[in-house]
């Protein structure tokens, strides 16, 4: 009996060690400032940008629609965004 009242609170400790540790380490680290449009491309194909950006293009050109979403990533590597689109390495 006494093994039972033990165990559930040893049990209920580790879930939520396992359930909250990596959650909330993940949560407080701060999005990748990548050096180059090159390193960002490895991670997002198409770029990445704030909500609601619109890629501008030259005329005839077709804007690139699938960059990724994320505006603290943006923020943070809002320096490779040369024509201050909201997109930062965008590319079909």
């Amino acid at each position: 009996m006494k093994i039972r009242a033990l165990a559930a609170p040893v049990v209920l400790a580790v879930v939520s060690v396992l359930v909250t540790g990596p959650a909330a380490e993940a949560a407080t680290k701060p999005p990748v400032r990548y050096k180059n449009c090159t390193l960002l491309n490895k991670a997002y194909k198409h770029g990445v940008g704030k909500p609601g950006a619109k890629d501008k293009t030259a005329a005839g050109k077709k804007p690139v629609t699938t960059f990724g979403v994320n505006l603290a990533l943006y923020q943070r590597n809002a320096h490779l965004d040369r024509d201050h689109d909201g997109i930062a390495c965008e590319k079909l």
